[in-house]
């Protein structure tokens, strides 16, 4: 059967007046005349079998079929303008989007995209930041990078860098942290994570102390916090090497405890596209993991 030939200029004619309820100004967008879009408009109405105005003595008005037929190309004109606005120098460029843990993106992912940009230029990366609750579908994901132990259902996960936690500090505090057991006598700042603490004790073979330090719904403030001064941070000290390096931050104790990683996930249920292809393998490099088919998980 041979598909009927789509009448796309005649549609883009009666789209526009019926946007603007004037085959003029509609003319006027289309750089063409009045008589050229009434022409279009009346052929169109004339291939269908219907009328999609009415013309009235100070202009015009959608008809039933008119209201139904205009959405439907408002929208799909509006995509192929989207898509089309993609391509540069002949080179498509494709938006990728991607939520990211505060303390990952500054400490590991933030210096490394240059190295993203140059590889894959034709990219378009946005980057959100999160505390690690997101969700990919309510927020238009293609990725979320978050901590954990890689069991999210419905999603896939790659493993990407081990985050042990361990104890860091300003170094006017670290002076005075010389055994575990001299945690017991400053402030210990509190993630989000309430079993974080106990579990470093427990791996240092110590009761947990009671722990009355403030909050943060982030590593990256809370360790921040610490190099003010305000206290003991347990966070992993791979995503603070600057600071480390620097000498803002010390690790005075080499007790380490291991309560979740660093993964990529995407919905189950997403398509990969080429730009998730390139960023994920581009990533799992980076990060030296092993890489993973993930069609086949």
């Amino acid at each position: 059967m041979t598909r009927p030939h789509l009448p796309l200029n005649a549609l883009r004619a009666f789209e526009c007046a019926a946007r603007h309820l004037s085959f003029t100004l509609a003319a006027a967008e289309l750089h063409v005349t009045q008589a050229a879009v009434s022409q279009q408009v009346r052929g169109l109405e004339s291939r269908l079998g219907v009328a999609l105005f009415r013309r009235l003595p100070r202009g015009l008005a959608l008809t039933d079929e008119g209201h139904a037929l205009l959405p439907v190309l408002v929208d799909a004109f509006g995509r192929m303008e989207a898509v089309i606005q993609q391509f540069d120098n002949g080179h498509f460029f494709e938006v990728l989007s991607i939520g990211v843990v505060g303390t990952f993106a500054v400490g590991w992912l933030m210096p490394r995209l240059r190295l993203f940009r140059e590889s894959c230029p034709f990219i378009d990366l946005r980057l959100m930041t999160h505390n690690n609750v997101v969700d990919l579908a309510a927020e238009g994901l293609d990725f979320a990078i978050r901590f954990g132990d890689g069991n999210w259902p419905g999603l896939l996960a790659d493993p990407l860098l081990p985050a042990p936690l361990t104890v860091l500090c300003a170094p006017a505090v670290a002076v005075r942290v010389h055994r575990p057991q001299d945690l017991a006598h400053e402030t210990l700042l509190r993630s989000y994570r309430a079993e974080d603490w106990p579990g470093w004790f427990a791996a240092a073979g110590l009761d947990c102390p009671a722990i009355r330090g403030p909050v943060f719904d982030s590593s990256r403030l809370m360790v921040e916090a610490a190099v003010q001064g305000a206290g003991v941070a347990l966070a992993p000290a791979s995503m603070f090497e600057r600071e480390l390096q620097e000498g803002r931050l010390m690790r005075p104790l080499a007790i380490e405890v291991m309560t979740g990683s660093y993964w990529l996930t995407r919905l189950r249920s997403r398509p990969s596209s080429p730009a998730m292809g390139l960023f994920r393998n581009w990533l799992l490099a980076e990060a030296g993991a092993p890489y993973i088919d993930a069609s086949s998980i």
